[in-house]
């Protein structure tokens, strides 16, 4: 099979994704704003039966997510999700009956040619099961501190490009920081069985990064552009989900001339996103 089973469950994950970022930005319409880290937004959007609906196809993404990760190296996976911004756009424009001008479907082939030119280029092989505690102590260390340096910058700025640039940088980080997690627990899941699933450490630790990693979404959703949040958000999670693959799970991606590519792919990846998020469509998806 290859990397054809983790990639079509990848792309069924950012998908699933794809939805619930519609859902649950017309959500977050609808609650209160706040400029601090404010819990209770959570529980003013359980309320709202759209939010919820947008919770299922998070759950239905973190399920395809898992299996995805279960059988392919992070940094094939995570990357993928990239498709997530092209995908929330076609969904809202199905949603609201629109279509997409001519500009648009050009920012989507070019995040697609980018993301297919990137990995192509990078090829990345490798599906170790098992990573030594003292990677994990550095990973979480590096990635934590981040994560809360961003998201304090971020809730320091009044609503705008900073701040959301700041909150979808540190929920980058935390997705990614998840899906490593999530990565070690379904092995322990494959190889030792449930009762070692529920004891592991990591099974906890990537529920309760991926609840810090919603929460500072749902900040980021209030605090401007989606030019902002979403090329940061998107970007962030492969670059990081990239990084962890290789230090924590030794997986090999090309090097040498081979970088050339990587990059240019990176750099069509940027354009797409950054000219998708500025189309007036995304004004469905964001929160001002």
């Amino acid at each position: 099979m290859g990397a054809f089973l983790p990639v079509v469950f990848a792309l069924c994950a950012a998908l699933s994704n794809a939805v619930a970022t519609v859902l649950q930005r017309r959500a977050a319409l609808t609650v209160p704003q706040s400029r601090g880290f404010r819990p209770g937004l959570v529980l003013d959007l359980l309320r709202r039966p759209v939010w919820l609906a947008g919770m299922f196809a998070v759950i239905a993404a973190g399920v395809c997510q898992a299996v995805a990760l279960a059988t392919g190296p992070l940094s094939l996976v995570q990357p993928l999700f990239v498709l997530e911004l092209p995908l929330a756009l076609l969904v809202a424009s199905l949603l609201l009956h629109r279509s997409l001008p001519r500009t648009g479907w050009t920012a989507v082939a070019c995040v697609v040619a980018g993301l297919g030119l990137a990995l192509a280029a990078a090829s990345p092989t490798g599906n170790r099961t098992h990573v030594p505690l003292d990677r994990w102590v550095t990973a979480l260390a590096v990635c934590g501190v981040a994560m809360v340096g961003f998201a304090a910058v971020g809730l320091r700025r009044p609503p705008g490009r900073a701040r959301a640039a700041c909150l979808g940088t540190a929920t980058a980080i935390g997705y990614a920081l998840t899906a490593a997690l999530m990565k070690a627990a379904t092995h322990i899941l494959d190889d030792q069985g449930l009762a070692a699933f529920l004891s592991a450490w990591q099974t906890y630790a990537f529920a309760v990064t991926g609840l810090c990693a919603l929460l500072l979404l749902e900040h980021a959703m209030q605090g401007g552009l989606l030019v902002a949040s979403q090329p940061a958000l998107t970007l962030g999670d492969a670059l990081v989900s990239l990084t962890l693959g290789v230090t924590l799970y030794e997986e090999h991606v090309r090097s040498g001339w081979w970088l050339l590519p990587q990059l240019l792919g990176l750099v069509l990846i940027a354009v797409g996103a950054v000219s998708l998020a500025r189309m007036p469509l995304t004004r469905f998806l964001v929160v001002s």
